[in-house]
């Protein structure tokens, strides 16, 4: 195995492992002492519902599955700017792309991100959160935070927002220094330049696991 391929090989390892732990994190923000500003006391109040919806005795049972996971798909929508993330991550691409087909792209990717991390939120056990500050810069900002292990491990995780009117929402989040963000801009540009927007909107659409979301399962290169 070349350098090259061993190199990729522990990235991939270390994205999916941060992402996987990224979802877990955004959970326990109310977990820990805050010391923040707006980014984070309006982060908080909308991942606070989350966790309502977690801890709903009613929404546990295994029979109201699809009722726990659309509410906390519409909480999602207070927390992210999906549309942000979507153009981030798709890179100098976006701007090849028709009206139509950024409306589909992002749709397509909204799902694919909601579908990953209900799967991780669902796996929340209560981990604590240490808040490190936040800081801001005009219309973005950046939340720092540490999340502890069971094993008493520190993980920086970091989240970056943008001002949209008077909230304050997520576009990217990084875990050890890995972004969410430039994970799957790494495998968008991969798909563009060896095929075509096309075969990007096929793949979201049929093949979500190719794609290295907050999981277990190793990533794939997806098929040309």
């Amino acid at each position: 195995m070349s350098i090259t391929r061993v190199y990729r090989s522990r990235v991939d390892g270390l994205a999916r492992r941060a992402l996987a732990i990224s979802a877990a994190g955004l959970l326990c923000l109310f977990s820990a002492q805050v010391w923040a500003g707006a980014p984070t006391e309006q982060l908080k109040g909308s991942i606070d519902q989350v966790i309502r919806i977690l801890q709903d005795p009613k929404l546990k049972q295994e029979s109201m599955a699809a009722e726990r996971r659309a509410a906390i798909r519409k909480q999602a929508e207070a927390i992210f700017d999906f549309t942000e993330t979507g153009k981030r991550a798709l890179g100098q691409h976006w701007q090849s792309l028709t009206d139509s087909q950024r409306q589909e792209f992002t749709s397509l990717f909204t799902d694919l991100l909601e579908r990953s991390y209900i799967t991780r939120i669902e796996q929340y056990s209560g981990e604590p959160i240490v808040y490190v500050g936040d800081s801001t810069d005009g219309d973005t900002a950046t939340v720092r935070t540490k999340f502890v292990t069971k094993q008493g491990t520190e993980i920086p995780i970091d989240y970056r927002l943008i001002r949209r009117g008077d909230r304050w929402l997520a576009y990217d989040v990084l875990v050890e220094g890995i972004s969410l963000v430039s994970n799957y801009r790494t495998q968008f540009d991969r798909i563009m330049r060896t095929a075509s927007y096309s075969e990007l909107a096929r793949r979201l659409r049929a093949h979500e696991a190719e794609f290295s979301a907050p999981g277990t399962q190793p990533a794939r290169t997806p098929r040309s």
